[in-house]
């Protein structure tokens, strides 16, 4: 799932600064199955995206709690730049995909109410308690985004080098997704050093990955069948998902879970570095092409 695509430039472009990038898509002719002969692959990567708007604005209020106990202004700036990108992240998830899947018939309200309650509720501030028992479970919240990260600079590494293009996936879906996933490459940097920051704890990172690895699996599935259970033409039988899923990864529109398992497995390595997911120069090489990030600019 490393960078593969022969366009990419040669030259790292070296820090890059994070801002947000106000694009729009417009999805209303886009089918349901955007990529074509692949309705299980569409639906589990529509899923994974309906999930996300509850857990970037969880990332963006945690943020902003955290943020006035930074004294490293490089580190704020940083900070300033991810609250951004991941706020027009959910913004532009939350409207676009929202209004996609109910405009064919799908009702993503039963599924994003799920998600409220993992992350505005399982998931919240600690209000009670001493001020250090408040800070260390803002530690353990900003450790959980750092580990949440790592998996989507992973999903971002592959949809930059996936088929989906090849396989005549609709234009703007596909630019959402890409989109996305470029700049979460190009930011994968950064919750693992607020993280580091604010506690530097290797037995927290790993106790952390441990919860979050199954966890993310088992909610983007569920999200994959919830979608496919209200989709007319959607594989409804696990077998008949399981055999859809290898299909979608050999012709390379959804990721191999073994190759998401092996770079969850770097994670717990003592010098894991975030750079060694994604290529920068690769991410940022695409948002200069992307046709939503250009008509942003």
């Amino acid at each position: 799932m490393t960078s593969t695509d022969n366009s990419t430039p040669d030259t790292d472009p070296g820090p890059v600064e994070l801002h947000a990038r106000n694009v729009a898509f417009d999805v209303e002719k886009a089918p349901l199955h955007w990529i074509p002969g692949h309705p299980y692959a569409s639906n589990l990567i529509t899923a994974l995206n309906l999930i996300l708007p509850e857990g970037e604005r969880w990332f963006v209020q945690t943020y902003n709690e955290a943020l006035p106990l930074v004294r490293d202004e490089a580190l704020a700036n940083t900070m300033r730049g991810f609250i951004g990108q991941e706020a027009m992240h959910a913004a532009a998830h939350d409207k676009v995909i929202w209004d996609y899947v109910e405009a064919h018939g799908i009702d993503p309200l039963p599924y994003h109410r799920q998600m409220e309650w993992v992350f505005r509720k399982l998931l919240a501030p600690k209000t009670d308690g001493t001020a250090e028992q408040q800070r260390k479970h803002l530690i353990e919240r900003l450790w959980l985004i750092a580990a949440i990260e790592h998996y989507t600079a992973v999903l971002g590494d592959f949809a930059l080098n996936s088929s989906w293009r090849e396989a005549g996936g609709d234009p703007t879906i596909t630019d959402l997704f890409m989109w996305h996933g470029a700049e979460e490459v190009e930011h994968r940097c950064v919750a693992h050093e607020v993280a580091v920051y604010f506690g530097d704890s290797y037995l927290r990172r790993a106790r952390v990955m441990l919860l979050v690895m199954p966890s993310l699996l088992l909610i983007v599935f569920r999200g994959g069948r919830y979608i496919s259970a209200n989709d007319p033409a959607g594989s409804t039988s696990f077998l008949q998902r399981r055999r859809e899923y290898r299909r979608g990864v050999r012709a390379n529109v959804l990721p191999r879970i073994s190759g998401v398992i092996r770079y969850s497995l770097t994670y717990f390595r003592p010098g894991f570095d975030p750079t060694e997911v994604g290529d920068t120069a690769q991410a940022v090489a695409y948002l200069a092409s992307s046709p939503a990030a250009r008509n942003a600019s």
